[in-house]
């Protein structure tokens, strides 16, 4: 018997496409078994969806109409069964077809005997999971483990399905984030192909990226460019997601920009073939402080954490301009480690409607970089090489505020993705150091609370699976 594997895309609430592409594979596959991810409201994202009713009426008749198109197939669509035109939903999820004893669960359990295990489980995306899942299964029946591809706000279900044969060997091996439908051969080992990080987290943040923006209803993206790595390594993933063509820059120097920082994103833009225009704050600036602050000259070079923010705020408002304008998705470009410190500015650089990198600590931002350089200099080595500034004012220095990225990395991921306590990571840091940056994560919150929506890459990011009080009084 023909058992095939069915990796397919979803749209969460969009039923006519998920019914097209059940039917599509359906036809184009000669299988006597087709095994289809979940498709569930609550299973694809749905949230408060699965309370509404004629959104509920509609899954229903979702599923009527792969019956009543499929009446001469077996398909398995998560944990329903469809034959001869029926729908069929098990109570203890055993199914007996042509004599094989299969067993359906978005759960593994592995006291289970059956003669073909399928796991069903739109699992979303966090860096290297699939092979540490992988290895987890210890399986003595033959097994599937199917996968949806689509995106749920911040999570990306990528995909990734498996087959392992009764003996614990894959026999099949899915890629990331691209639908495809494999018939498996049991009696035919393969190696586990396992890819690199930084070439795992590229293909989640560009697929994740086109698919928020065609589900979303954007064409193009816009960013302001600093001359930093962030905006650069954003606006490169942008271009590789989207196509140059669809990527707009903007530079918005100061009095306090290094010409570098200019240079640097007009070498960046070439480099990546999109359009940018130049439009400086210092005259919005100066007409601010002097319209609306009334403060002279001569006491403007008392900065302040006011007009810090001011300028981040006038740069904001430019962009959230010309994303209105021209209906442009803004990108915001915050790190993992700016955002833990609360080292951004609401409704300044803060503002946008999607973040690529918001789960990436500063040092795996350098580390995407030098992958996306890999075969050529996309990203300019001068941008890589330059010490991190905001270039709010004369000097500006990111680590004149923060520890060393290193250090400062170290301990938000000990701490926030790995739930380490304190106690052991004064083993490692200053006890200063490591209170300074944990307090800080806690007083901050208030200002994720205002974040734009992003891509979750890890298990705790702070799109999803960190939860800290915005009111409390323990730091």
């Amino acid at each position: 018997m023909n058992i095939a594997v069915a990796q397919t895309r979803f749209k969460t609430g969009d039923f006519e496409f998920n019914y097209n592409q059940i039917v599509k594979v359906t036809n184009e596959t000669a299988a006597d078994i087709i095994v289809f991810p979940e498709y569930d409201l609550a299973d694809i994202g749905g949230k408060d969806l699965v309370l509404d009713e004629n959104c509920c009426l509609m899954q229903d008749e979702f599923y009527k109409k792969i019956a009543d198109k499929c009446q001469d197939k077996i398909l398995f669509i998560g944990e329903i069964l469809i034959r001869n035109g029926e729908i069929e939903l098990s109570e203890d999820g055993f199914y007996e077809i042509n004599g094989i004893n299969i067993f359906v669960s978005d759960t593994y359990r592995d006291d289970i005997v059956c003669d073909l295990y399928i796991l069903a489980k739109n699992s979303y995306y966090t860096t290297n999971s699939d092979q540490e899942f992988f290895e987890e299964i210890v399986t003595h029946n033959n097994f599937i483990y199917v996968n949806s591809i689509g995106m749920a706000d911040q999570d990306v279900y990528a995909g990734r399905s498996f087959a392992k044969n009764k003996d614990n060997e894959l026999v099949m091996q899915m890629p990331l984030c691209q639908t495809q439908t494999q018939i498996i051969n049991f009696n035919s080992p393969k190696e586990f192909v396992k890819e690199g990080t930084e070439q795992q987290i590229t293909k989640i943040i560009t697929y994740a990226l086109k698919e928020y923006c065609e589900n979303t209803g954007f064409k193009k993206v816009i960013l302001g460019l600093s001359g930093g790595i962030d905006s650069a390594v954003t606006a490169a993933l942008a271009v590789k997601s989207l196509g140059s063509e669809n990527v707009y820059g903007v530079l918005m120097p100061s009095m306090f920009s290094s010409e570098g920082s200019i240079t640097d994103s007009l070498e960046l833009a070439q480099n990546l073939g999109i359009k940018t225009v130049k439009h400086p704050i210092t005259p919005l600036y100066k007409n601010f402080m002097d319209k609306i602050a009334h403060i002279s000259p001569e006491d403007e070079e008392k900065t302040t954490l006011a007009e810090e923010n001011l300028q981040a705020r006038l740069r904001g408002l430019i962009l959230m301009y010309f994303s209105n304008r021209y209906n442009c998705l803004l990108l915001s470009t915050g790190n993992k480690s700016e955002i833990a410190m609360g080292f951004g500015t609401l409704y300044g650089d803060m503002a946008g409607g999607f973040n690529l990198i918001c789960d990436l600590t500063k040092t795996n931002v350098y580390k995407l970089s030098n992958y996306l350089n890999r075969e050529k200099e996309i990203i300019p080595q001068a941008i890589i090489d330059k010490a991190p500034s905001a270039e709010l004012h004369p000097g500006q220095k990111d680590q004149d505020r923060l520890p060393e990225y290193t250090v400062l990395d170290d301990i938000i991921e000990m701490y926030v993705e790995k739930c380490i306590t304190k106690e052991e990571i004064y083993q490692k840091y200053n006890r200063q150091i490591v209170d300074e940056v944990i307090q800080k994560i806690y007083r901050m919150q208030f200002k994720r609370k205002q974040s734009c929506l992003g891509i979750r890459l890890t298990e705790r990011s702070f799109c999803q699976g960190v939860s800290y009080p915005v009111v409390q009084k323990y730091y």
